[in-house]
């Protein structure tokens, strides 16, 4: 497992300055002012911060940009960072430049400067989030062993900003949680093991139950468990439960699992199907949430619920043509296997209604390469029933950070979803097609039950680095939807 820097906080100490090793960070605002910390480094320096912030390229740079100085004359770290960041920076103004910070010093250890800067558990975070390098594959080096990502805040009142980046050091911890699971190869989280990693979150105060085939059978999970039939891999339902709200109906977030998708008998071509490790990034991001939550201790009901499958050819595997009854007892035809999140989603989701009565749903899936095309690797697609809901979320998103749009749903997209000899098929052609994936999910939504349908294929894993996170997984969601539970389902 991958786990964030280790975090700590001191007094600001003048004369440790000099003997610092690794980067240093000095906060500068836009009129180029020193604290007493930067006057210290700048003396130590003959100079050189001033002559910096003197330079016209200082006053292009952004909030939360970075100059760097090299082997600094006059004292033991690398580097000093000079970190544009005005007095009446934005939280998320912190985060960029914690960022920028932990970016710039790669396997080096960081001093931030913070003094009396605003926000500056959010430049804990910032840095925090960026540190994160997935090794969990690769064969032990030496340099590995040497890597030392301390990050140590310097700042006027220590205790008081260690009080407060309590928070958002589980809000790390359950972005990494995510990110391993997402970035982590097929043959390595299996459904098996996916399951088990699940359940060792039990040591955190969550209740995990893992369903088996037969207790999905028996349910009536048809449709889920036809996704997963042509495998040799067991399907599983695994229900995290945190119960920190007393007698509050519980906020259900239900995610696709699907370990590994070859599209099944409608096989996808084999450019690119390795990504398809990531294609249970919505199942990740539900435990990445509900981790935060046991570690922070939230004082909200919420239930997260993951359905994980391999989607593989084989014998038994579904066939185009097939129909199947779902959970709900809508027959569905099986127009393409390589629609098969929604299939998996909607058995989860009417048994989150059935067992829970949740006060809202929300699920998250890799769902569309539709949406790509749609909002790129900047947005999620948002599709809600519910406008007080959807509003919450999307400030949520807007307050991390996260990129999130909302997409329409209508009569005549479900419509496209019309079998002549089902209830409905599964596909509704190329049109909108990430819209009529969310009106099949719809579908399976109870009348009164407020619900968003999150479709992240976009956003879940990029192919290049982020402000946040190296190429890879992003850990997308765990942020926004942490801070939807504050703001709408916390007491």
């Amino acid at each position: 497992m991958t786990a964030p820097a280790p975090l700590s906080f001191a007094a600001t100490d003048l004369d440790a300055l000099a003997g610092l090793e690794g980067h240093v960070a000095v906060i500068v605002d836009r009129e180029g002012k020193l604290d007493p910390a930067g006057r210290r480094v700048n003396r130590l320096t003959r100079g050189a911060v001033e002559r910096v912030v003197a330079d016209a390229a200082f006053a292009k740079m952004k909030a939360g940009d970075v100059r760097e100085l090299a082997y600094p004359s006059g004292m033991a770290a690398d580097a000093v960072q000079i970190v544009r960041l005005d007095a009446k920076a934005t939280a998320g103004d912190a985060r960029k430049a914690g960022a920028s910070i932990a970016r710039a010093a790669g396997s080096k250890p960081v001093t931030i400067l913070a003094g009396k800067a605003r926000h500056a558990a959010d430049l804990a975070l910032g840095a925090l989030l960026r540190g994160y390098d997935y090794r969990d594959q690769k064969t032990a080096q030496a340099d590995d062993a040497k890597a030392d990502r301390r990050i140590t805040v310097m700042a006027a009142d220590p205790d008081a900003l260690s009080a407060a980046a309590a928070d958002h050091a589980a809000l790390a911890e359950g972005v990494f949680f995510t990110r391993d699971l997402v970035n982590a190869p097929a043959n390595v989280l299996t459904t098996t093991a996916f399951a088990r990693r699940l359940s060792e979150l039990e040591e955190l105060g969550l209740d995990v139950e893992v369903l088996e085939e037969d207790d999905l059978a028996e349910l009536g999970m048809r449709t889920l468990l036809a996704v997963g039939q042509g495998s040799a891999s067991p399907s599983k339902v695994v229900v995290m439960r945190w119960d920190g709200g007393g007698d509050a109906a519980p906020l259900a977030l239900v995610g696709k699992g699907v370990v590994f998708d070859t599209g099944g008998i409608s096989i996808k071509p084999a450019a690119g199907m390795e990504e398809m490790t990531m294609d249970m990034g919505g199942a990740g991001t539900v435990a990445g949430v509900m981790k935060t939550l046991a570690l922070r201790k939230a004082a909200a009901n919420v239930v997260g619920l993951v359905g994980i499958v391999e989607n593989m050819p084989g014998p038994n595997a579904t066939r185009p043509g097939d129909v199947v009854v779902s959970m709900k007892g809508d027959t569905v035809e099986i127009i393409n296997t390589d629609a098969e999140g929604r299939l998996v989603l909607c058995d989860v989701m009417w048994y989150a209604q059935e067992r829970f009565k949740p006060a809202a749903m929300i699920d998250l899936a890799t769902l569309t390469g539709a949406i790509v095309i749609a909002l790129g690797h900047e947005n999620a697609g948002v599709f809600s029933n519910d406008d007080a809901l959807c509003d919450a979320f999307l400030s949520a998103a807007r307050a991390e950070d996260e990129g999130a749009w909302r997409m329409p749903l209508g009569e005549a997209y479900a419509d496209q979803l019309k079998s002549r000899i089902a209830d409905v098929k599964n596909v509704g052609g190329r049109p909108a097609g990430s819209v009529t994936a969310a009106e099949f999910l719809h579908r399976f939504v109870k009348d009164g039950t407020p619900w968003m349908h999150l479709d992240i294929a976009g956003v879940a894993s990029t192919s290049s680095d982020s402000r946040y996170a190296p190429k890879g997984a992003s850990g997308w969601g765990v942020r926004a939807l942490d801070r939807l539970v504050r703001d709408r389902f916390e007491g």
